[in-house]
C-alpha cells in the first residue's frame, strides 16, 4: 500500500465512523495526521473531538500493542472498567415495545454532519445484523440476531447482558465494531428498551 493510500484509507475510516486495527507505525505517520488535523472543519453536530480516540480506540488501533501480552491484559482492565460503569434503566424495566424497537433498528438518521441538535437517533441496526427474517435488507457484519430471545431466553442474566451489549459493546470485546449506543448518548434509555423488546419479547417477529 503507497503512501497515497494509506492516507486515503485513514481517512475514509474517520469518514464513516469504523476503527478498524492500524500499526503503529501508520497510525504515527505525521503525514497522515497532518492531513487529518488540516481536512477535517466541525459541520453542524459534527464536531473535531471526534478525531480524538479514546483509550479503548487508541489500544485497538495499534495492532502490535493489541496482541502483546500486556495489551490483552489491558484489554480486560479497560472491559471491566467500561463494564461497571454501565447504568441500568433508572424504573429498572428493561423492555418497551418492539414495535419502536423495529423503527430504531432501520432508522440510519442522527449523529451525521447533516443532521441538526434535535434529529432523532436511530440505531442503524440492519446495517450489521440479520434481525427480524422477513426483512430481506440487512448487513452480515454482525451476527443474526434472528430468534434471538427464542434461543436465549429472557433470563436475568441474558437480559442484562443484551442491555449492556447495546449501551457498550466495548465493555465484552475491546475491539468490537459495535457502537456504542448508551455510552456516547446515540440512543437515549427508551430506545434502549424497545430494542431490548424487539430482541427478547415473545410476541416480536424476531422470535416467531
Amino acid at each position: 500500500m503507497n503512501q497515497i493510500l494509506k492516507i486515503s484509507f485513514a481517512l475514509m475510516v474517520l469518514i464513516i465512523g469504523i476503527n478498524p486495527t492500524i500499526h503503529a507505525a501508520e497510525k504515527a505517520d505525521p503525514k497522515v495526521v497532518q492531513m487529518m488535523q488540516s481536512s477535517f472543519v466541525a459541520a453542524g453536530v459534527a464536531d473535531l473531538s471526534r478525531l480524538t480516540q479514546d483509550e479503548l480506540q487508541l489500544l485497538c488501533s495499534d495492532e502490535k500493542y493489541r496482541d502483546s501480552k500486556a495489551g490483552k491484559a489491558k484489554a480486560i482492565t479497560l472491559q471491566t472498567e467500561a463494564l461497571a460503569k454501565i447504568p441500568k434503566p433508572v424504573d429498572g424495566v428493561f423492555l418497551g415495545d418492539w414495535k419502536k424497537g423495529e423503527q430504531v433498528a432501520q432508522s440510519g438518521r442522527g449523529a451525521t454532519f447533516t443532521d441538526g441538535p434535535n434529529t432523532v437517533n436511530g440505531g442503524g441496526c440492519y446495517n450489521c445484523h440479520q434481525i427480524d427474517p422477513k426483512e430481506i435488507s440487512h448487513g452480515t457484519m454482525g451476527p443474526s440476531l434472528a430468534a434471538y430471545g427464542k434461543t436465549r431466553g429472557n433470563s436475568a442474566p441474558i437480559v442484562e447482558y443484551t442491555w449492556n451489549r447495546i449501551y457498550n459493546s466495548k465493555s465484552y470485546n475491546a475491539c468490537s465494531n459495535m457502537p456504542r449506543f448508551g455510552h456516547f448518548n446515540l440512543l437515549t434509555q427508551e430506545q434502549m428498551k424497545d430494542l431490548m423488546a424487539l430482541l427478547l419479547d415473545p410476541n416480536s417477529p424476531v422470535n416467531q
